[in-house]
């Protein structure tokens, strides 16, 4: 299979290291320099190209999957910020017929920590003693803020049920790859669920696993459909 890069930084690197293990030949880098106003992304470019991972800049992102479904390219989406395009996407990608997974965190664990909070927001939504909060820490150099990441977390616990307020709050500080905290508060006691990254490669090899699944796919996906089979899957 047949990868493209578009946004080659630390992740786009360790993307590229990783993509032999999922069965991915890397054949088109694209960064700042090759793809200024989305000058790589030609059909001669992505001839051959067989999924698009996409870990670029906020402003850049909606443009880029604008202009890869018009090639018919599918699409692994990483770039966080820019959640308030979600639908405008999603209408680009059904109406190209191609297929794009997305997601603010292709971290495995982290995945399975949403569930966690789900659950939990869901047995606590009427226990009105408990009072909640999330809270995150990411490395210096990370734009947005809060985290796609927590912001997913503060919205699944509404939709489990969680309608009392959640103070939220975020860090920015060092290398820190990325520490999601939820907890819950009563005067008897306290609940804290907390899911803390090692590293970047959780969400490289993540990003890999959407890339190899929706090859040969159509349909707007996120990273819970990859990794629970919940999404109505086309084959094209």
């Amino acid at each position: 299979m047949n990868l493209a890069i578009v946004g080659y930084g630390k992740m786009g690197r360790l993307i590229e290291e990783l993509a032999p293990d999922y069965g991915f030949n890397v054949t088109l880098k694209l960064d700042e320099w090759n793809n200024a106003d989305y000058a790589g992304i030609t059909r001669e470019n992505f001839a051959n190209v067989d999924v698009a991972v996409e870990f670029s800049v906020p402003s850049a992102t909606i443009g880029n999957i604008e202009r890869l479904a018009a090639l018919g390219v599918n699409m692994v989406i990483g770039t966080t910020g820019w959640l308030n395009e979600l639908e405008r996407a999603r209408s680009i990608v059904e109406k190209a017929g191609v297929g794009l997974v997305w997601s603010p965190n292709y971290s495995i664990g982290v995945n399975v920590f949403t569930r966690l909070v789900a659950e939990a927001a869901r047995l606590l939504a009427c226990e009105e003693e408990y009072g909640a909060w999330a809270w995150e820490i990411h490395h210096s150099t990370k734009k947005d803020a809060p985290s796609g990441t927590l912001l997913k977390l503060v919205e699944r616990m509404r939709q489990a049920g969680y309608t009392r307020p959640i103070d939220t709050s975020s860090n920015r500080a060092g290398r820190h790859p990325g520490t999601h905290e939820i907890g819950f508060d009563s005067a008897a006691d306290t609940i804290t669920l907390r899911h803390t990254a090692r590293s970047r490669e959780g969400f490289a090899r993540g990003a890999l696993k959407a890339a190899a699944w929706i090859k040969g796919k159509t349909g707007f996906y996120e990273f819970s459909d990859v990794l629970f089979q919940e999404g109505r899957v086309t084959e094209v």
